[in-house]
């Protein structure tokens, strides 16, 4: 017999889940799925494993939960999901408690309560099934990271105060009681906003965390209070949409979010309905050449995810375009991944099938580093990267408005001219893009963007404040 232990990680929303059984006695888990799961049915196929529980750490507000969707896809499989803190839930799960066991062959997972992240959430500890006092293990979803722990301000303030408490708990409880050599498998690493400054490490050890981590160095809770809201990035805009999604029950997508192709003049057309959000997922200098007016840049890396999540409406359909219609399905999972499911359709042909029917083009400017330091006294100068960023080091007389805050628009506190130019930069030009084309939706004249942005600043040797 031998034990199953798989992760999978999800780049872009920095999200892992787990896989975990026996081979011997054919039966495994799941862990905090994302809603593409076919990922989890090859591996369980590959080790030749049934899935029997689908277990969940919390109700996530960062990610859209597969749970449902991969019991869908398995049919007898059950959702377990926490008794504790008080969750309610408006789909069918199997409530689980403190102390809770379950056996898959050789291995024993034991539910911890490890509140603070949230008030219900639950780790799960690992141990062999005959020594299940003594874990080798845990999954800690987002109560404890690699160099950080879950946030507690994700309830909104009301509830900060308490959770803030709990977590000091958990991690002096028990975490910090737990041995040396047990090892964290966390729900989140590097990126994820759900903790502060996340390590880049797929896992790590109680022992090493205990060295090394500033969230179980505190002894005093005032100062882990201080410490903990010091340092917290801003919540991201869709994180508590997330939440709600997931505790009434994301929807059943299937192999992919469905998505109709429509011929250019049809695409017009829709276009000029105004019904929808229009997206191009094509790189900042193919947008910056031409593209629809309207549209708003959010190209197709992994962190799509996130800031589509943080830019769009839940509330409206999506109109796509994108550089390459065999990666169509690729794309839309990465909407997906953050609840993101409703879309109107996408320009079949992609740009050039556009260009061919002589429909109408738009611009967006790119302008060099050295451009932009030979005439920044032309420009407004904005940095639209996180506060942290921008407090450690900017381009001299740069204003600042965080990408993620700009889904409404730029509003007028920060004294803009409109008419006038604009020089949008932000760590390599892929967020300045996002924000530079949601400024030229909002009426900005003549926005720029800057390409390599402050890394390309600093390579060519230029000041910065």
């Amino acid at each position: 017999m031998t034990m199953v232990f798989e992760s999978v990680q999800t780049a872009g929303i920095a999200q892992i889940s787990y896989l975990i059984g026996d081979d011997g006695s054919q039966t495994a888990a799941v862990v905090d799925p994302r809603p593409e799961v076919e990922v989890y049915l090859e591996l369980s196929r590959k080790h030749g494993v049934a899935i029997t529980h689908i277990f969940e750490t919390h109700i996530h507000a960062d990610f859209m939960s597969g749970a449902r969707e991969l019991k869908q896809r398995l049919g007898s499989a059950e959702i377990l999901a926490s008794g504790e803190g008080n969750a309610t839930y408006d789909f069918p799960i199997q409530k689980i408690q403190h102390g809770d066991r379950f056996s898959f062959g050789s291995v024993t997972l034991t539910v911890r309560h490890t509140p603070g992240h949230t008030p219900e959430h639950i780790s799960y500890e690992l141990a062999e099934k005959d020594r299940e006092n003594d874990p080798w293990g845990v999954l800690s979803g987002d109560s404890l990271f690699v160099s950080s722990a879950g946030r507690p301000d994700l309830l909104g303030e009301d509830e900060t105060e308490e959770l803030t408490k709990q977590l000091f708990q958990t991690l002096r409880d028990y975490y910090l009681k737990l041995d040396d050599g047990v090892i964290i498998y966390p729900c989140h690493g590097a990126g994820s906003a759900c903790g502060a400054d996340i390590g880049e490490r797929p896992m790590t050890t109680i022992g090493y965390e205990r060295r090394t981590n500033d969230f179980l160095k505190h002894a005093d809770f005032e100062k882990f209070k201080s410490f903990v809201k010091e340092g917290a990035p801003p919540v991201p805009q869709h994180y508590p949409i997330l939440k709600k999604i997931n505790a009434r029950g994301p929807v059943l997508i299937g192999t992919a979010p469905a998505i109709t192709g429509f011929p250019p003049d049809e695409f017009h057309n829709a276009v000029k309905q105004g019904k929808s959000q229009l997206v191009d997922t094509r790189q900042m200098l193919a947008f910056g050449g031409g593209h629809i007016a309207g549209a708003i840049n959010i190209g197709d890396r992994p962190e799509l995810s996130v800031w589509a999540g943080d830019l769009l409406s839940y509330d409206k359909p999506i109109l796509l375009v994108m550089e390459d219609e065999t990666q169509l399905d690729w794309i839309v999972w990465h909407f997906g991944y953050v609840g993101l499911t409703n879309f109107e359709g996408y320009l079949a042909g992609g740009m050039k099938a556009w260009d061919n029917k002589g429909l109408p083009l738009a611009t967006l400017p790119q302008i060099s580093v050295q451009g932009l330091d030979e005439a920044k006294d032309e420009f407004q100068v904005l940095d639209v990267r996180s506060p942290s960023e921008f407090e450690n080091g900017h381009i001299s007389g740069a204003k600042h408005k965080y990408v993620a805050e700009m889904r409404d628009g730029v509003n007028g506190n920060l004294g803009l001219d409109r008419d006038k130019p604009v020089a949008v930069y932000c760590g390599s030009g892929y967020r300045a893009s996002i924000a530079a084309s949601v400024m030229k939706r909002d009426g900005f004249k003549e926005v720029h963007n800057v390409p390599g942005s402050m890394q390309a600043w600093k390579n060519a040797g230029f000041k910065v404040e």
